[in-house]
């Protein structure tokens, strides 16, 4: 836990680490928690969008959209079949009240704050030994925004206009330093040079 009045940055996870930990999840039985790794990740919304979906919204669809809460512009979300697939399976097993619900419901039947999820991940973290150092809510978010990254590092400009769009950022130089790109290419300055 940060100090009261501090500022933490959250760290993305590896992707192969991420689809590991929701497919553990998964079989110990934590469906809720494995359902919104899987989907914070595979889209990069911010946990408040995600805590506003309901099950009608993202389940018989192949995309939907959205009005940001943090920005109030709209955004449009495919479905990867892999996860839609998962969605299905989740919302099997976690059996919610009606197709109308938040996908995200306490035992109490409330929806999960955004504190509640960060506690959870802490617990989560320690219990599957993860290698990511500051886990909360965001690092799906930047998870997501690595992935695109790496997958298109050949045209890695590309990439970052993307990303910008899909954040909603003012310039690429914010989606830069957002994905810890500026300090990464800022540091490797030092492993260039040689005595040859």
């Amino acid at each position: 836990m940060s100090l009261k009045y501090s500022t933490t940055t959250a760290d993305y996870m590896k992707w192969d680490e991420m689809t590991n930990l929701v497919r553990r999840l998964a079989k110990d039985g934590n469906y809720k928690m494995s359902l919104l790794i899987a989907i914070a990740c595979f889209w990069g919304l911010r946990i408040s969008d995600i805590l506003a979906l309901h099950w009608d919204t993202i389940l018989y669809v192949d995309e939907f959209t959205i009005k940001e809460k943090k920005t109030g512009k709209m955004r449009t979300i495919h479905i990867n079949p892999q996860l839609k697939r998962h969605i299905s399976d989740c919302y099997d097993k976690i059996k919610p009240v009606s197709v109308k619900s938040p996908i995200l419901v306490s035992q109490k039947g409330t929806t999960f704050s955004i504190q509640r999820i960060n506690m959870l991940l802490k617990e989560i973290k320690v219990k599957y030994k993860l290698k990511v150092k500051n886990f909360s809510t965001h690092s799906f978010r930047k998870t997501f925004g690595r992935q695109v990254y790496n997958q298109n590092s050949e045209n890695a400009e590309l990439a970052l206009v993307k990303l910008m769009e899909l954040f909603n950022h003012s310039s690429i130089g914010i989606t830069k330093r957002y994905l810890g790109l500026r300090q990464e290419e800022l540091l490797q300055t030092y492993d260039s040079l040689s005595f040859n």
